[in-house]
């Protein structure tokens, strides 16, 4: 009865606490700007804060934003915090092979803020139009070129209404004499691509580098393996998510997501197809021979059927053993045609033809084991061993599987250092979507680690801490999923009370086990003195048994002698109670009541 009231009361207190988290969490809802400031590193400038009045609650703190800084040398920075699109050039060109309608690279940009921002002031470069294609541009402050110094390229990318089918990948453009921004398309030649894209299911993150065959000049893409961690998240959270792609000369590579390394590996042995090709390859012009024989089994030319083989039985037969149920019902068809159904009204019997109920199954089949002709159940038949064929036996003139010949690659090349790929002077988006408003920012190209590290902090960074302060904590998201799905409730309290209910139900539900002090009030012996006694009278006891079985022992020499002795004193005994027994059958010869009468 106790754990019962036990149980009561937790499961009250738990519904107390749930109803007043609630509650508190219905306060803060107005609560929409959260101050920062202590969580931020000269992110944030402190908000003005007016007095607020006695009959209305205090106003939310505004929370400021200050563009980040490069703390190093860099080749290309872009925060758009200026809000326009100075440096940026748009592309008037039109793709090849595409109808008219749909070739002009005619999609807006923009420069504007995020959507639901916790950062007024951050703004970003926005692909503001959906199924259009869409081309901007901007030169480098001096080109890259690849020789003793790493490669960083780094940017921010919102998905801010989810991606059905589009890209958000970067272009790092080739340095040539042809290149023009304003005629920037799909086929101008690029370095570099990176960046995440998306169609279906198939979420990718892309590298792809566009390596120069040194014997023939053309170039062909490289593309990295894919990744193996999981990117769906990157796509459908609608969070600012920072691509990184880390470019060494050693020929090593990483990308990272978030500051997460999620791909590495090299460019002479992760990339498809290999930078390098193979060394030798398979003679075109070689042929298989007439003669070749690539069978490794053959049927046993000396293999005769067996006289006893029936081709010709059939694989079943009807069961000879088997009889016809009790109740068969063989004059009654399964079904019959139903006796409530009418012909139609509008029935015509010149276009319809001649009018028939439709057939149900028979009623007086039901109750019996069945109707129609009763036909014996097909078995497996034992002599059935079908079509004969010869065993099969190992080809004596195998020769294995054919393969034409290695002959020298005529167009091999060993480039043992891809890293130094086609310097590249300008950075563009060339990008079609079906969703719009994805939101880019905080581009940066530089050569230094530390750099691009201090450039994220400040830029992505902020924005991750003002999330993350704007976001309620656990408790608030539980109330916030209750509110929208009600039964949440009860599953909350289920969760606590059950481990609760169960350490009680543990820990209290074992046999009660008297106390001490009721030990002393009745005087009776405690659970360690009555374990002394039983162990004090178990040695007595086994101490006696062990004297005993030593006196049996002393006995067992005299047993004999005992046994003679006995017998004499029994034979004695019985020689004296012969004698008591004539001595008195004399003393009653003698009384006078048994005497004769005397004859007178």
């Amino acid at each position: 009865m106790e754990l019962k009231w036990l149980l009561y009361v937790t499961l009250l207190a738990l519904g107390t606490l749930a109803v007043q988290a609630h509650d508190l969490d219905d306060d803060n809802d107005g609560d929409d700007v959260v101050d920062i400031e202590d969580d931020l590193d000269d992110g944030i400038e402190e908000a003005e804060e007016s007095k607020p009045e006695t009959s209305t609650p205090p106003p939310t703190p505004k929370v400021t934003y200050r563009a980040p800084v490069p703390t190093g040398e860099v080749y290309f920075v872009e925060s758009f915090d200026k809000g326009t699109l100075d440096g940026w050039i748009l592309s008037r060109a039109k793709k090849d092979d595409t109808d008219d309608e749909i070739a002009k690279y005619d999609g807006k940009w923009e420069v504007q803020d995020m959507k639901d921002t916790k950062l007024p002031g951050d703004k970003g470069l926005v692909m503001v139009t959906r199924a259009k294609h869409h081309a901007i541009s901007s030169k480098l402050s001096k080109p890259f070129v690849f020789d003793t110094k790493p490669l960083i390229i780094q940017y921010e990318v919102n998905f801010q209404n989810g991606i059905e089918c589009g890209g958000a990948y970067v272009k790092l453009l080739s340095k040539t004499p042809e290149l023009s921004l304003d005629q920037f398309h799909d086929k101008t030649p690029y370095t570099i691509m990176f960046g995440p894209d998306k169609c279906g299911e198939d979420y990718k993150l892309h590298f792809i580098f566009r390596h120069k065959n040194p014997k023939t000049g053309k170039y062909e893409e490289k593309h990295a393996k894919r990744p193996d961690a999981d990117l769906k998240t990157y796509f459908t959270d609608k969070k600012t998510h920072l691509y990184t792609l880390v470019l060494n000369p050693d020929n090593s590579f990483e990308i990272l997501v978030d500051q997460t390394v999620v791909n590495s590996g090299n460019l002479l042995n992760d990339m498809s197809p290999p930078v390098n090709p193979p060394r030798e390859i398979e003679d075109p012009n070689d042929q298989k021979p007439e003669d070749w024989d690539e069978r490794p089994k053959i049927p046993d030319p000396d293999a005769v059927k067996p006289d006893d083989w029936d081709e010709d039985a059939p694989a079943k037969i009807a069961d000879e053993n088997a009889v016809k149920p009790e109740g068969w019902l063989d004059d009654e068809p399964e079904y019959v045609a139903d006796p409530d159904a009418e012909k139609p009204e509008d029935w015509d019997e010149d276009m319809d033809g001649e009018w028939e109920a439709p057939q149900i199954a028979n009623p007086k089949c039901e109750t019996a084991p069945g109707c129609g002709t009763w036909q014996r159940p097909m078995i497996d038949n034992p002599n059935y061993k079908g079509k004969w064929k010869p065993p099969m036996i190992d080809n004596v003139n195998y020769q294995g599987i054919w393969k034409p010949r290695k002959i020298p690659n005529p167009d091999f090349f060993e480039d043992l250092e891809p890293f130094k790929m086609t310097p590249f002077s300008a950075v563009g988006l060339e990008l079609w979507s079906m969703t719009s408003d994805i939101f880019f920012d905080n581009f940066i190209i530089c050569t230094e680690r530390a750099v691009a590290d201090d450039w994220a902090n400040d830029g992505w960074g902020l924005k991750k801490a003002a999330d993350g302060a704007a976001e309620p904590g656990v408790v608030g998201q539980m109330m916030a999923a209750a509110e929208e799905r009600p039964w949440l409730w009860v599953v909350y309290i289920l969760t606590v009370a059950l481990p609760v209910f169960l350490v009680v139900l543990f820990c209290c539900s074992g046999k009660k086990q008297p106390s001490a002090a009721e030990y002393k009030k009745t005087d009776a012996p405690q659970p360690d003195v009555m374990d002394e006694e039983k162990e004090e009278e178990k040695d007595k006891e086994d101490k006696e048994e062990e004297e005993e079985e030593e006196a049996n022992e002393g006995k067992l020499g005299s047993d004999a002698d005992i046994g003679s002795a006995s017998q004499e004193e029994e034979e004695e005994d019985e020689e004296e109670d012969r004698k008591h027994a004539s001595e008195e059958e004399e003393t009653v010869n003698r009384s006078p009541r048994n005497r004769k009468p005397r004859k007178d």
